[in-house]
This record gives structure tokens, sequence and C-alpha cells, in this order.
């Protein structure tokens, strides 16, 4: 776990190195910013909210201790590539460029969501392909955290085991919101299946509760957004570029597919 002390080092850090890599390969505008705030009671862990004008502000939950892991994903998934480039293009490209103001609007119970949070997903691994994810931890974060390197390797191990059961949470939240499961019991789902801990499964519930069936946008959102950038090829510049159309463009989930 992050030292309270040393959150907003690590996660400043994570921020600025996915940034440098994102813009490798996308072009964002000059005046393009964000703001970090960390805050209480929240459902989530971290939360984008797009200002407009190119400015997000990233907000990041400590009601729970932020595991080192956490850093790079959330920095990825709500800043760069994620969040805060999608709606940068979507202001861009739609709403300035083509005029489109009703993309000024964010519909966020709508199949919008399911591409948005999908590629915020996949846009880590696209950051930090393969080793260098770990790479990354090892040399940069898990020292500013006061944390041993020589764990990085085997933390990135069990955690790529982890998110194998990423949709054991599908589940407990299906059989919650259908009624089959008590709240008591998607819990324990959580908690057995998808190897949170208990503190956590509360929180995912708490989650669950308030956004319901938002839940298969992040890992079934990523998936169909892996399988439609890889079909670009191998190469990474042409992935990026697919994945930069996908941002830029008025999409529906079904268009992944063909």
């Amino acid at each position: 776990m992050i030292p309270p002390a040393r959150l907003d080092t690590v996660f400043r850090a994570a921020i600025a190195e996915c940034r440098a890599r994102t813009l490798r390969h996308i072009t964002l505008p000059a005046d393009e910013q964000f703001t970090v705030a960390y805050v209480t009671d929240k459902p989530w862990s971290a939360y984008n909210w797009y200002q407009g004008g190119y400015a997000s502000r990233i907000e990041v939950n400590t009601d729970l201790p932020v595991p080192i892991g956490r850093a790079l994903d959330l920095a990825c998934h709500e800043g760069y590539p994620g969040h805060h480039v999608y709606n940068v293009l979507l202001e861009r490209e739609l709403v300035r460029g083509r005029g489109w103001r009703e993309f000024a609007v964010y519909p966020l119970f709508s199949p919008q969501s399911l591409i948005a949070e999908g590629s915020a997903t996949y846009g880590i691994e696209l950051a930090f392909p393969g080793p260098e994810h770990v790479a990354f931890e090892r040399d940069v974060l898990f020292p500013l955290a006061g944390l041993g390197p020589a764990d990085a390797e085997r933390y990135g191990t069990v955690r790529a085991l982890v998110e194998r059961a990423t949709y054991a949470g599908n589940e407990a939240a299906r059989g919650y919101l259908d009624g089959s499961l008590t709240y008591e019991q998607a819990a324990d789902w959580l908690v057995r299946y998808a190897l949170m801990s208990p503190e956590r499964a509360a929180q995912r519930m708490r989650f669950i509760e308030r956004y319901r069936g938002y839940v298969i946008n992040y890992n079934l959102g990523r998936d169909l957004v892996a399988q439609y950038v890889e079909a670009a090829g191998e190469g990474p510049e042409a992935r990026w570029q697919r994945f930069a159309g996908l941002l830029a463009s008025p999409r529906l989930p079904s268009g992944l597919t063909r």
C-alpha cells in the first residue's frame, strides 16, 4: 500500500509518465490540463470530472489504502490515454471541429460509456505493454512509495492472476440486482471469487448499488476495445492510431465487432 504521505508524489509521477507516453502517439491541444484532488466517502476509487476547455479534475478516493499497482492504472484510466484524452478529443474533433454541440453533454448511462470505460481500461496496457508495466513500477513508483523494488515482479504476477477473475464481479452484480443474491451474499461472492478484501468488496457493493449494470463497461468494454484496436496488427503505432481514431469519433459498441 502507498503510504498516505507519499500518495500525491507517486500519483503525479504515474500521470507524468502516462502523459509522456501518450503524447508520443497522440497530438493533444497545447492548453490541455488537469488538477488532482484527494477525496473520501465515494463508491469509486477514482473519477474524472471533465470541465470542458480541455481541462479535467481527477479525484482519487482515499477511503481505503491505495495499492501501489493502482497508481499507474488510475493515472492511465482517468488521465492519459483514458478519460481525459477521450473527452479532450471529443471536444476538439466533434464539438469544436464539427460544431456538434450535443457531444458537449456526456450521457453516463449510455452505450457511449462502454467505449469510454473500455478504452480507458485498455489504455493501461497500450501505454505500458508487456513487461514495461512492472518495470516502471519497480524502477520509479516503488522507490517513490518507499517500497522494496524487489517485490515488484511478484506483485505484478499476482496482480495478473487476480485480474483473470474480473468477470466474477459482474456475476455478483447480476445476482444482487436480479434479486438472487442478498447484499451480504454478493459481497461474499466478491471476496471468494473476485479475490477482493472485505473492505474493497463493501466499496464495490456501494458502486453496484449506485451505478448498477455500469460495471460491465470495464471488463467487457476493455475486451471489445482490445479486439477492435488489435485488429490493426502487431505494430504499436498502428494500434495507437486505431485507438486514437476510436476516441475521436462517434461510435456505438456494435461498431467494435464489425
